[in-house]
């Protein structure tokens, strides 16, 4: 068992020592995808990194399901914990696991099948397309590994074992990491090389959590509940958006760019966005790490607990984006220059974007510690408001808007827009539900 247990009095120390294991694990996540494009990118050129980008957006559609029932079940779980109901709480950790594994078959079946077309659609042709195909079909084929995965990252911090969740990751990524390698740098493999250790690694992540959860005795015969699924849907709403809004919005911006600028900014985007991961990683992971804390809190009603993790969460995010911003501001030439410094009229493209793309951090902490914060307190729906808002509306309207106002250039600041304008909102909300939950 972790020494720190959710039932705890959270000060800032032992809020960031609990939380710290999920912000590393969500760190470590991003940094194993990204030796991915950077071995593409270096040994295979610049369309299969392009190809790698572009197709990986709909296997993370597809994936989202993951994340919705690890999110959503989590925070079920976790509150029914509170309500001191450990028995119930394990049988609907069983059903919902159950449940991920057979809907990610069904998800990886009918993806396998529409890969050409999708990249296709998204504006690939000759060789992108058949560079899509292979990485997206593999991916497919391995899909119920990486959406069981991001389901127990979050269930894992719910059974006070945020250290083994980071653990497990960081296992998963080194598997990658080395295979990718092994099959791209020794082998030659290209992109099906990137498919395969990526594929191997979230074998790791998403089969030796089931194994501990059985160890555990949390897996076993359950009985169907569709209020149990329906809550964890609910809860989890929020997440399933935003995964697909995301994909959504980078469709979006590569469309845009691969019509006015060509293979070189959806390239340069794929840089930005790996990057923004790693930062957006760290809010994503102390999300993660605390809500399980305040679904328990909720479920004890123990508001002064509630209060208390909510004031400190948000000086947390506030500082951290700050520093964030600073941080990406300075580094942007030397981690542009890791993907494309092979090419400098690409790397200066890359290095002029992100420096703008980069200042949403000051603000984008808020928004997904908001969106989390509701998903703790099993308000599925307004969680999902803010991430619906922001992506499907903010940031795909200003992807679209700004550039035919102010020109091309503003397609690289529009999540900045974006972001302030959600922020905003989210405060609001925070605010306004003050007195429902009395936090």
């Amino acid at each position: 068992m972790s020494d720190i247990q959710l039932s705890d009095h959270f000060t800032y120390k032992r809020l960031l020592q609990f939380t710290w294991p999920s912000m590393l694990m969500m760190v470590f996540t991003s940094l194993y995808s990204i030796v991915d494009g950077i071995m593409v990118s270096n040994y295979a050129g610049t369309t299969s990194f392009a190809a790698l980008n572009l197709i990986w957006t709909f296997c993370a559609i597809l994936g989202a399901f993951g994340f919705m029932f690890g999110t959503g079940g989590s925070a079920l779980v976790a509150k029914i914990l509170g309500e001191g109901n450990k028995e119930k709480a394990i049988n609907t950790f069983s059903l919902l696991t159950y449940a991920t594994i057979v809907q990610s078959v069904v998800m990886g079946c009918i993806g396998f099948f529409f890969v050409r077309d999708v990249a296709i659609f998204l504006g690939a042709e000759g060789d992108m397309v058949e560079d899509c195909v292979i990485y997206g079909c593999i991916l497919m084929l391995f899909l119920p590994a990486y959406e069981l995965q991001v389901y127990s990252q979050s269930l894992l911090i719910t059974a006070e074992q945020p250290k083994l969740a980071m653990r497990i990751t960081v296992a998963a990524g080194i598997t990658n990491m080395v295979l990718d390698y092994v099959f791209i740098g020794l082998c030659g493999m290209g992109i099906s090389g990137a498919a395969w250790a990526s594929s191997i690694g979230l074998c790791v992540g998403g089969f030796v959590p089931l194994a501990y959860f059985y160890r555990l005795g949390w897996l076993r015969k359950s009985r169907f509940s569709v209020s149990a699924i329906f809550k964890t849907c609910s809860n989890g709403l929020s997440e399933f958006v935003m995964n697909i809004a995301l994909s959504v919005v980078g469709m979006v911006y590569m469309y845009q760019l691969i019509r006015e600028i060509g293979e070189n900014g959806v390239s340069a985007y794929g840089v930005m966005t790996y990057f923004a991961f790693i930062f957006a990683a760290v809010f994503l992971g102390y999300g993660i790490g605390t809500a399980p804390i305040m679904s328990y809190h909720y479920g004890a009603k123990n508001k002064a607990e509630m209060h208390s993790l909510l004031k400190k969460s948000l000086k947390i995010v506030v500082f951290t984006g700050i520093g964030m911003t600073a941080l990406a501001q300075i580094l942007a030439r030397p981690l542009s220059s890791i993907f494309v410094g092979y090419d400098e009229a690409l790397l200066d493209l890359t290095v002029h974007a992100f420096r703008f793309y980069s200042l949403h951090f000051i603000v984008t902490g808020i928004n997904i510690y908001a969106s989390s914060f509701f998903t703790s307190l099993n308000n599925g729906p307004v969680s999902a408001l803010i991430s619906i808002m922001r992506t499907l509306v903010m940031e795909t309207g200003c992807v679209i808007i700004l550039p035919m106002v102010f020109g091309m250039d503003a397609i690289w600041w529009a999540v900045v827009v974006a972001e302030t304008l959600t922020m905003i909102m989210s405060l609001y909300l925070v605010w306004k539900f003050k007195s429902k939950y009395g936090y």
